[in-house]
């Protein structure tokens, strides 16, 4: 009896299928497979996933409004404002001369081209320019943005406010292990290179919010130094967001590790555990 065409792509569906988990279960041992799914995920009262490059920037955008002295408010209303014209993302152009994660224009005053395309100098233009709308933290997030960016679309910052929260709760140190970010592949540095990309990175980023005393480099990673658990917290999802381009393979605060592979917060032994007195990060060597 002749085959229907529908029964017939089914049946090579199914062969299909079948060959490929074959394959699967022959070389599992050997070949490992693409990981599918988001990069970083942050959990805290809510989830959002991003990719590497994108979390790095919301850490950096985080730390520049902590480090400026600006509530929590304010990181949410910066994150939400980046999501919006750049998607978080530091872009070389835009509408007319507009450039990176704010979409910030030279013609309009915010800086040259140069300046703009980094992060930390556009993210403390934004504040700066925050700063100085009356009541700005009790404002929507859309009408505060639209102070400073005085956008063609006004409302369009509000879709972003959830998960700005998301990411301001987590970045800002009030969630415990929140930030998780799976890194694979080969280190793109290694040992005392990535130690110092690391510390760099930090004392970029925090500036005056990280005392020289705070933090303290060795060989195999770095170690800082904080006050209480939500400083702490602050520094570990900070570190595990640039995870990606640093080589960083652990992280340690309290009784919970992130390890890169897996890029899971577990618990640890008590022998392991590094205390709420400092946070411990480890390079690949």
């Amino acid at each position: 009896m002749r085959k229907s065409p529908i029964v017939a792509l089914a049946i090579v569906a199914l062969i299909g299928a079948l060959g490929v988990f074959v394959v699967v279960n022959t070389f599992s041992d050997g070949i490992k497979l693409p990981k599918i799914g988001p990069e970083c995920t942050v959990r805290a009262d809510g989830e959002v996933t991003l990719d590497y490059v994108q979390m790095a920037n919301a850490a950096t955008i985080t730390a520049v409004g902590l480090r400026r002295g600006m509530p929590e408010r304010a990181v949410v209303i910066a994150l939400a404002t980046a999501f919006q014209e750049s998607k978080l993302e530091n872009l070389d152009d835009g509408d007319r001369d507009s450039v990176g994660l704010f979409q910030q224009r030279p013609s309009q005053g915010w800086g040259t081209i140069e300046q703009i395309k980094d992060p930390r100098y556009a993210a403390n233009k934004f504040y700066a320019s925050l700063k100085k709308v009356k009541g700005y933290q009790k404002m929507r997030v859309t009408d505060a943005a639209q102070k400073v960016q005085r956008s063609a679309y006004p409302n369009a910052y509000e879709k972003w406010a959830d998960e700005s929260a998301v990411l301001a709760r987590a970045l800002t140190g009030r969630a415990t292990g929140a930030v998780e970010c799976s890194v694979s592949g080969s280190p793109v540095l290694r040992g005392a290179e990535a130690a110092a990309a690391l510390m760099d990175g930090l004392r970029l980023d925090w500036g005056r919010g990280l005392p020289e005393s705070a933090a303290a480099k060795q060989a195999g990673g770095l170690t800082v130094k904080v006050a209480d658990p939500s400083a702490g917290w602050r520094y570990a999802h900070w570190l595990v967001a640039h995870a990606s381009a640093t080589g960083l393979e652990r992280v340690r605060f309290g009784d919970l590790e992130w390890h890169a592979p897996d890029g899971k917060w577990q618990a640890v032994t008590a022998g392991s555990a590094a205390g709420t007195s400092r946070v411990v990060a480890e390079v690949f060597n």
